[in-house]
């Protein structure tokens, strides 16, 4: 149904049952290299980025001028109408944006040039906390993300919601052994501790650097601390204990970027 909109009424409609395995799978997700798409920022975010959309879907309730002229701007993507129920049933939030899109995996290169600064993240299992930290880095400028076996599916639509379409621009590479990535690495290694001596502000984040964080209740693995050729603290004057990973990984984030604007622009970093 190339650029056209077909009604769909049953759960048993092959289109439809499609959607659902990629709304709930990661496995489905990760066999098609497709995922869902909630709303028209991440939809447009993953067209920005050269992304493929191959189906959009709306609710019968939508007003159906914005899928119509996208429709007609690319006519051989499918076009699919879903009563409020079924809508319902794909949509990733409580209050569906009445806009879905099924589109396939962006997986961009990793980047060349600039100086190196990397995410190592471990058993990041919230798919919006590490949504959340794939923007910070897509936003930091980050050369990419490294991810293992124990982190959220970053398809995920909670994922992608939380990234707001970081993942179309960053490079991200998962179910890596983070502990073999280290090895031999031209990279300064900073693991992200609350027990390190070490201030992070004390370290130059200016030279190659491949920050490493945890998951959100254990932190990181004795495994990867020791692995780590640096471990620092994100300094906290206040009275808590410890910042959320996603907060702890922008505050490491734009440090980094911090020095690096300081150091090009000739001024001394602390």
């Amino acid at each position: 149904m190339p650029g056209s909109a077909g009604v769909v009424t049953s759960r048993d409609n092959p289109h439809f049952k499609r959607l659902k395995k990629l709304a709930e799978s990661a496995r489905a997700r990760r066999q098609s290299r497709t995922t869902l798409l909630d709303g028209p920022h991440l939809i447009e975010a993953c067209l920005q980025a050269g992304g493929e959309v191959l189906t959009v879907v709306r609710s019968a309730r939508t007003d159906p001028a914005a899928a119509e002229a996208f429709a007609a701007a690319r006519p051989d993507v499918r076009q699919l109408v879903l009563g409020e129920e079924l809508f319902a049933a794909l949509s990733p939030v409580a209050t569906p944006s009445g806009v879905l899109a099924e589109a396939a995996w962006l997986c961009p290169p990793p980047a060349h040039g600039g100086v190196a600064l990397v995410l190592l993240l471990e058993d990041i299992q919230d798919p919006g906390n590490l949504g959340s930290i794939l923007r910070s880095a897509a936003a930091a400028g980050a050369s990419g993300a490294v991810l293992n076996s124990g982190c959220a599916d970053p398809w995920s639509p909670k994922a992608l919601r939380g990234g707001q379409g970081a993942q179309f621009f960053l490079p991200i590479e998962e179910t890596a052994d983070l502990g073999a990535w280290l090895t031999d690495k031209p990279l300064q290694t900073v693991a992200l501790s609350l027990h390190a001596d070490a201030s992070l502000y004390e370290l130059d984040l200016a030279q190659p650097s491949a920050l490493l964080l945890g998951n959100e209740g254990a932190g990181l693995s004795l495994a990867l601390l020791s692995a780590a050729r640096v471990r620092a603290r994100i300094p906290m004057p206040g009275r808590v204990e410890s910042l959320n990973v996603g907060a702890a990984a922008a505050a490491a984030l734009f440090e980094a970027v911090r020095q690096r604007a300081c150091r090009a622009g000739g001024r001394a970093t602390p």
